[in-house]
């Protein structure tokens, strides 16, 4: 019941999205609306005129009423398909442009949730959820457009029609419809959970399947292969046990309604047969009521399937629903205001974080970094040490305390402004598949090719991409892939220095460089630090030598802070135990 009540409010959600976009074409949403009924009246119409061209055939045989007739249903069949063609390419107008506002409505909502949601989610499945989003809305507007209307306007002109030549025409063809719609419309509500599961699956699968493809290397490296098959081979096998039993189910209700149908025909041509014999009904009335028979047999087979289709369609695009239904974790708040940022004060008061009610991860931290000082973050995996930096770019809202930049609480101003003023340099650079010169200005997008190129150098990207056929123009791959680890942080460090914020971290921004590599960006390093108040995370303590200070943390809290030659001079201090590990320890 619970799944069955959530389900109705996601479609309800669904059809919300969809109509507040639409009526911003209403002009052609109702204009294709238009056009269709239109089209649809004129070939309700033409069934009259065979009528007559039949009971003239079979009475007095004129000729020249039979060509008048025939030249009546030329006109109308050419007015009929000028409608046609006008609501095809209204109707394209509106759903092209509609499938465009909802992709990039979905694509800005989705990156406006939160860090730990991504951590979530698969990317694969996320992929997917857009996709069929706005697809499914192409899917909802033609069963309505094409399908839907035409139905409904046909019906209503054909029991119009049928009962001024008798009541119980219209009458019975008017109870057959509804008892005919009702049982479709309660098998596709049957249906349509199995529907919901069927397509939640084919999620898993996708997501299933890129998560494999994108950790390719572990299932070669660690003879992952059999497993990772047989398990795709399982969820593959759920699925297509679920798409055969929906699939069956489907097959099942076609029978019953062919059956519907045959004793529609056979019972109305019965009924007919009673009233030609009184006199009521002409041969032209056989040829019109079969005319309408087949008409409403058309559409009607189709109907069964339009409704399953259309909540399939729902079905599929309520899984991204649930997702544009879901608020965003860190939203700024209202009439925030953007940072400024001029002398890179940093404090951290008496911060607790939690990631969940049994893992805190910080507590009651207090810590002040002055105006341009430079900080290393030192301490065991852990300790805390990167939840710091996750918290001061506002990954993550705290669970208690406040961490203010130049005394502005960074919870008061707006994200983009955050981010903005704050350079990363992370562990593991993740670049886009574009080309070098594009990953580097990332950085500061309206940054020349002239600037893009001296940061280059300044990082000792240059160097290698220089040697690249295509140099600049270089793609790099998914998330990088075709660099090395060194190459890759290069250009991290080389799109920060094109940043230039006044505030930097540093994320063992060296740590995946050789010795060489490493002494070649020293001197960048050094200068991009220069005038800025600099947070720097390292295992390698001989990195973090020269910093004004080194703050030990442990346990979610500080330790011990000072500079290198006063921790290592302190005994039993914990700084001066991961130096010894560091500088010999394990030799010992």
């Amino acid at each position: 019941m619970v799944f069955i009540l959530q389900m109705k409010y996601n479609t309800k959600l669904t059809f919300k999205i969809y109509w507040k976009h639409s009526l911003k074409y209403k002009w052609a949403m109702f204009g294709s609306a238009i056009f269709i009924i239109t089209s649809t009246a004129l070939a309700i119409i033409a069934p009259l005129y065979y009528k007559e061209f039949f009971d003239i055939l079979t009475t007095t045989g004129e000729t020249d009423a039979l060509r008048r007739i025939l030249l009546t249903l030329l006109a109308l069949y050419l007015v009929e398909w000028v409608f046609w063609r006008l609501s095809g390419f209204v109707n394209s107008y509106f759903q092209i442009s509609m499938m465009r506002d909802l992709s990039v409505m979905c694509f800005s909502y989705l990156h406006k949730h939160s860090f730990a949601f991504f951590h979530n989610n698969f990317v694969g499945s996320l992929v997917k959820r857009v996709n069929r989003f706005y697809r499914a809305f192409e899917g909802v507007a033609d069963r309505l457009t094409w399908d839907l209307l035409p139905i409904l306007t046909d019906v209503i002109l054909i029991i119009f029609v049928l009962s001024r030549r008798s009541p119980y025409l219209g009458i019975a063809i008017f109870i057959w419809i509804i008892v005919y719609c009702l049982v479709n419309y309660a098998f596709t509500i049957y249906k349509l959970p199995y529907d919901v599961r069927r397509s939640e699956m084919d999620s898993k699968v996708t997501g299933f399947l890129a998560d494999t493809i994108t950790n390719f290397s572990n299932v070669k490296l660690f003879n992952g292969y059999k497993k990772e098959t047989d398990d795709f081979s399982e969820i593959n096998r759920q699925l297509g046990k679920m798409r055969r039993f929906t699939w069956d189910m489907s097959n099942i209700f076609d029978a019953i309604q062919a059956l519907f149908m045959v004793f529609l025909e056979i019972g109305l041509f019965w009924y007919a047969i009673g009233l030609w014999e009184q006199g009521i009904l002409t041969i032209g009335d056989f040829v019109l009521i079969q005319a309408y028979l087949l008409r409403i047999f058309m559409k009607l087979w189709d109907f069964g399937r339009v409704v399953r289709s259309f909540y399939e369609n729902l079905a599929d695009a309520e899984e991204m629903t649930e997702i544009l239904a879901m608020p965003h974790a860190i939203v700024d708040k209202p009439n925030a205001k953007e940072i400024k940022v001029k002398q890179g004060q940093i404090k951290f008061d008496s911060i607790t974080f939690c990631y969940n009610q049994t893992r805190c991860v910080v507590k009651k931290l207090n810590l002040e970094i002055k105006p341009k000082e430079k900080v290393a973050l030192v301490g065991p995996s852990g300790a805390g040490k990167t939840t710091l930096i996750k918290l001061l770019l506002r990954m993550y809202d705290l669970t208690d305390g406040s961490i203010t930049i130049d005394g502005q609480s960074i919870n008061e101003v707006t994200q983009e402004s955050l981010w903005q003023s704050i350079s990363m340099v992370p562990q593991e650079p993740m670049l886009f598949h574009r080309s070098l010169m594009e990953n580097i200005r990332y950085g500061k997008i309206k940054a020349t090719d002239k600037q893009v190129i001296q940061a280059s150098k300044l990082a000792h990207c240059h160097e290698f991409i220089k040697s690249f056929p295509d140099e600049y123009n270089t793609k790099v791959g998914e998330r990088g892939v075709k660099l090395s680890g060194g190459e890759r942080q290069r250009v991290a460090i080389a799109r920060a220095i094109l940043r230039d914020s006044p505030i930097l971290v540093l994320d063992e921004a060296t740590s995946s460089l050789d010795s060489e590599s490493e002494y070649l960006i020293q001197d960048a390093l050094n200068n991009l630090m220069k005038d800025k108040t600099v947070i720097v995370i390292a295992h390698r303590l001989s990195t973090i030598m020269k910093v004004d200070r080194i703050i030990v943390v442990d346990e979610g809290g500080i330790r011990e802070q000072g500079t290198h030659q006063e921790l290592t001079a302190r005994r039993g201090g914990l700084y001066k135990k991961l130096w010894k590990i560091q500088a010999g320890g394990f030799i010992e």
